[in-house]
């Protein structure tokens, strides 16, 4: 069988997460219409008759030297240096065509087996902003490597049925898989719950506010029937506390309520889930800060 792991490639917002949720039919990583949403890598196993699969996706391709943005790029190499084989994600609505030819470069650099996903198909053809599919194939056409067009918001089957035969080619033979057949993430409950609570925070906050916020679960109690989970929504600046909060508490119970929702869906069972918002200043400039909540920076 072929068995291995991939690495997802791209910028931020190329669709990445979506296409590893779709691929695997359960949701694997967080998605959202704001760019930069992964920040550790997310491991989404697909099983079948001849094959074990598991796409590693991985934060969006920036430049930065420090802070958060620094272990974002870390964890990106990392994930490639670490995959069997990569994929290069590049959405056509992306604003230059030099930053979807530097993936291609970088994927290209690891030495890696590897292919092209062409993503956001669906996209209008006469908007006239970004890039489009047969320019980046005009870019593309000397690569040498397997291209696949998609769209990974439309059907999964047809992606399954475009992308996964590609794939496999990719990847090295084995007499076993590395997971048990049931497996679909590498994930534990407790970072699914931690994962499904930024995912709504993102959803409902917005300007700069997601973007400095992390989420700890402090407990997660499986002694009762119904099992007991505690949150704190950690915020960079003071001024976040009030705009996660809301008036009359109203965001944060919104927050709260949406996760438990998503959360039950997803662990198959019912939780009670207790959010609580608090603050440690510029965290994501904070190394010490930084590892506590699970953002290691590796050299």
């Amino acid at each position: 069988m072929k068995v291995g792991f991939v690495a997802m490639v791209g910028l931020p917002n190329a669709g990445k997460s979506t296409i590893v949720n779709s691929l695997i039919g359960e949701k694997v990583g967080i998605i959202s219409r704001k760019p930069q949403t992964t920040r550790k890598r997310v491991i989404g196993v697909y099983n079948d008759s001849d094959s074990q699969i598991c796409f590693m996706d991985s934060p969006g391709r920036i430049q930065a030297e420090e802070g958060l943005n620094a272990y974002l790029q870390k964890e990106l190499i990392s994930v490639i240096r670490e995959s069997d084989a990569c994929l290069a994600v590049l959405n056509v609505d992306a604003w230059k065509m030099e930053d979807l030819l530097e993936i291609v470069q970088l994927v290209k650099n690891s030495k890696k087996p590897w292919a092209i996903v062409i993503n956001k198909t669906d996209l209008d053809k006469t908007v006239g902003q970004g890039l489009r599919e047969l320019k980046l194939r005009e870019e593309l056409k000397d690569c040498g490597v397997p291209i696949v067009a998609c769209s990974a918001v439309q059907n999964a089957e047809r992606l399954r049925g475009k992308l996964l035969p590609v794939v496999k080619e990719l990847l090295p033979e084995s007499d076993q898989p590395l997971f048990e057949d049931e497996i679909y993430t590498t994930q534990s409950s407790k970072e699914l719950v931690a994962e499904i609570v930024r995912e709504k925070c993102f959803e409902y906050l917005h300007q700069e506010v997601p973007y400095g916020l992390a989420v700890k679960v402090l407990k997660y109690d499986e002694s009762h029937p119904t099992p007991r989970i505690f949150v704190d929504i950690i915020v960079s600046k003071d001024n976040f506390v009030p705009m996660v909060v809301g008036k009359g508490g109203l965001m944060i119970k919104r927050i709260g309520a949406s996760s438990r929702i998503e959360a039950e869906r997803v662990l198959g069972q019912k939780v009670y889930l207790e959010t609580h918002v608090k603050v440690k200043k510029d965290w994501t400039k904070n190394l010490e800060t930084m590892k506590e909540l699970g953002y290691v920076i590796t050299d």
